[in-house]
């Protein structure tokens, strides 16, 4: 005589978790008679049953009536990508809908740092290109006022030479060929004294 038939189960999620240690793990425990097979889909596209795909590790186990399967990503998941783990025997399926919200990368005194030396490195790119700009116009006003200078201090040179020659210069200039004639002692007549 044979023994009584086993009863048929649908497929049921019987536990699931993720955690986030160095990458992220999600697991999912299905019960169901006969097993039912576990499946993952990432973002509506299946992903192989013990695959190792360079971002993600399935790995599934079975025992008796229990099916385990964990997922593992080692990349930050996409913004909001639904990752979707699904029992099924040819009873029923079960299936649990995971939202996968990527975490911010940076704390916000990191973030404040951030673009405290972004500001800084940008305010020196400016500085620098508004220095460049205006070197040309800086360089023309220096000139200027040395060129102006030196024609203040010529010009002032020159009234002093032209004070000094008209100082050594006799009042009335001598004119060519004109002699000048003063008494000679020779011409001189003298007269006896009474």
């Amino acid at each position: 005589m044979e023994g009584p038939l086993p009863q048929l189960a649908p497929a049921r999620l019987l536990s699931s978790s993720c955690s986030l240690e160095k990458s992220l793990q999600c697991s999912c425990s299905f019960h169901g008679i006969p097993t039912p097979s576990v499946r993952w889909w990432m973002g509506g596209v299946p992903v192989n049953v013990n695959s190792t795909d360079g971002s993600l590790r399935v790995t599934s186990t079975i025992l008796g009536p229990w099916a385990n399967s964990t997922i593992s990503l080692t990349e930050q998941p996409k913004l909001s990508t639904r990752l979707l783990c699904k029992g099924k025997n040819q009873n029923g399926t079960h299936a649990l809908s995971i939202l996968l919200i990527p975490r911010k990368s940076s704390s916000p005194s990191k973030t404040f740092i951030n673009g405290l030396i972004q500001g800084i490195v940008y305010g020196t790119i400016a500085t620098a290109l508004l220095f460049l700009c205006f070197t040309p116009l800086l360089m023309k006003y220096i000139r200027m006022k040395l060129a102006k200078k030196v024609t203040v201090g010529k010009a002032e040179n020159d009234r002093k030479v032209r004070a000094s020659r008209e100082a050594e210069m006799p009042l009335k200039p001598k004119e060519p060929g004109e002699s000048t004639i003063s008494p000679s002692s020779e011409n001189r007549i003298s007269h006896p004294l009474p």
